[in-house]
């Protein structure tokens, strides 16, 4: 992807507007969890570094646009950001037609959704926040994937438009997935549905070398396989879309390596007892609630012998204990496989998170809905606005 980078510009004596993804969870007034303001910390202070002024955006939370909420104020993000950045940080209300900042100070403007017209990416509202600064950063990959005032719009009109350190990790990530990925390429798909990822698993069994398919949407592709699933989370409408994802992988060449035995429970409960059996002593009572032990050394093989591993979504129920093994042991192999490996999704994070492995993983994506756009094979207009202004 051929986009400028921040870190290639002289940002002395300029004002630096970012926008930033601060979109964190808030009860009470108080910040739950920081990992956004977090991850927007290195280009923050890359900025401030090399003697800029910074200005940034970023919104909170679905306020009714145009109208001021203080619970969809970013007070308390301002508060967490000064500390993390180590520099006063002034939360600016009214910033449309202009605000003045110095080389070293950072200003955070309000929740740009308070503005009327950023969801539809009215131009005079983009036109306003790209003239707020000498350089337009577009720093949130988690919403490039839609076109609004302050994610596309803006880097239309802005005088200089270019990407931070935290979306350029990210394209990074994308590109050695999709454009130039050591193989074989190995993606892991789990999660409920496969109507959610259906796009995803199209695009993907097209390009890798083998998918495998976790949780509900492993039920799916077990019954068009003509497995019992009992009663199992899957798509009855789906079945089909499932076969000919598995019958066109096989014809060029790729492989779809289903379950070979299962932990199964009466219900998907916290004491429900966890059996393990073959796929084919599903019974129609059984629920089907992760991948059983042949199943988890068989794909932990899989991730060991990989180039590039790519891990979106659960293979289990893995919030409660008994059924956690097999997203455990996915864990563990995504950790310890010498491929480049990338992971993507709150459940898969959260997994990472609770079984010890998450520092041992190349790169977390924390873009939500945009990476999955990504492995869809769209283009996001975020990236296409980068790419035009960096082609012009």
């Amino acid at each position: 992807m051929n986009v400028r980078l921040m870190s290639d510009l002289d940002l002395q004596g300029k004002t630096v507007v970012f926008r930033e993804d601060l979109n964190v969870p808030v009860k009470e007034g108080k910040i739950t969890s920081d990992k956004r303001i977090r991850a927007a910390i290195p280009s923050l202070r890359f900025a401030l570094d090399k003697g800029a002024g910074i200005i940034v955006l970023s919104h909170l939370g679905r306020p009714e646009e145009g109208v001021y909420s203080e619970e969809a104020s970013l007070a308390p993000v301002a508060k967490r950001l000064e500390e993390l950045l180590g520099v006063p940080v002034r939360l600016e209300k009214d910033y449309l037609d202009g605000v003045s900042v110095k080389p070293g100070e950072c200003v955070l403007c309000e929740n740009v959704r308070f503005n009327k017209g950023e969801k539809k990416n009215n131009e005079e509202v983009a036109r306003k926040l790209a003239a707020l600064g000498d350089v337009y950063v577009m720093d949130a990959f988690a919403t490039a994937h839609r076109a609004q005032a302050s994610t596309e719009g803006a880097i239309r009109f802005a005088k200089v438009a270019c990407v931070g350190l935290l979306m350029a990790a990210e394209l990074e990530a994308v590109t050695r997935i999709l454009h130039a990925p050591k193989h074989p390429l190995l993606a892991i798909i789990g999660g409920s549905k496969v109507s959610t990822k259906l796009e995803v698993l199209n695009n993907l069994s097209k390009r890798v070398d083998k998918l495998i398919v976790g949780g509900g949407i492993a039920n799916t592709f077990l019954k068009a396989a003509g497995y019992e699933v009992g009663k199992s989370l899957y798509e009855p409408d789906l079945v089909e879309s499932a076969a000919k994802i598995m019958e066109e992988a096989k014809g060029r060449g790729a492989a779809i390596p289903l379950p070979v035995d299962v932990v199964v429970g009466p219900a998907l409960e916290e004491h429900a007892p966890a059996t393990v059996l073959k796929v084919e002593e599903v019974r129609p009572d059984d629920m089907i609630l992760d991948i059983g032990p042949a199943t988890a050394a068989m794909y932990a093989q899989i991730i060991a012998e990989a180039g590039t591993v790519v891990w979106n979504g659960p293979v289990g129920a893995f919030e409660i204990d008994q059924f956690g093994k097999g997203t455990e042991a996915i864990a563990k192999a995504v950790a310890e496989t010498s491929a480049y490996t990338v992971t993507g999704g709150g459940d898969s994070i959260a997994a990472l998170e609770k079984y010890g492995y998450a520092s041992q993983v190349d790169y977390i994506s924390t873009a939500g809905g945009a990476f999955l756009e990504v492995l869809e094979g769209k283009t996001l207009p975020a990236v296409a606005a980068l790419e035009a202004r960096a082609a012009s």
